[in-house]
């Protein structure tokens, strides 16, 4: 987190990550879409051809606090295929929380698990601690057919 005193600031740094297609890129464009024009910046993406994230992508909101303090919230996503996994270290550098997007397919259960270690990993190599990061466990896809039941989520969460 940053305080600019002068400028009546906050800004605070979230993560979106997850495997490799788990809907994070999806998950910040429903925000940017959801968000009003006043409090939503522009949505930087940098996609390869097939829609997969490259690097990162980003999304600057804005909101008016009490007593006069804006609070600014960069949301970023990492991307998850393993060849990026320096990308996804430097991403998470100074986070002050991270959005854990998981694919709820059963099929997708490894590919979670591993990406759940990459976080654990990139975070302490970060000097930042898993158990003393603010986290949230968003399970997607829960439209789809094959997917974990709720209290097979609810276990995994417990």
């Amino acid at each position: 987190m940053q305080l600019d005193f002068a400028a009546r600031e906050l800004t605070v740094k979230l993560v979106y990550y997850g495997p490799a297609l788990s809907g994070k890129t999806t998950n910040l464009q429903a925000l940017h879409q959801a968000s009003d024009t006043e409090s939503s910046g522009r949505l930087m993406t940098l996609e390869t051809k097939d829609d997969r994230t490259l690097f990162f992508d980003l999304l600057p909101l804005t909101f008016k606090g009490t007593g006069g303090l804006s609070v600014r919230l960069k949301v970023f996503t990492v991307p998850g295929q393993v060849i990026h996994a320096s990308t996804r270290r430097l991403v998470v550098q100074g986070a002050d929380g991270v959005a854990f997007i998981a694919d709820s397919q059963e099929s997708e259960t490894q590919h979670n698990a591993e990406s759940f270690m990459d976080l654990k990993e990139n975070l302490k190599a970060n000097g930042l601690l898993l158990k003393q990061m603010p986290l949230i466990i968003q399970f997607n896809k829960r439209d789809l057919t094959d997917i974990r039941s709720d209290a097979e989520i609810a276990e995994l969460a417990a």
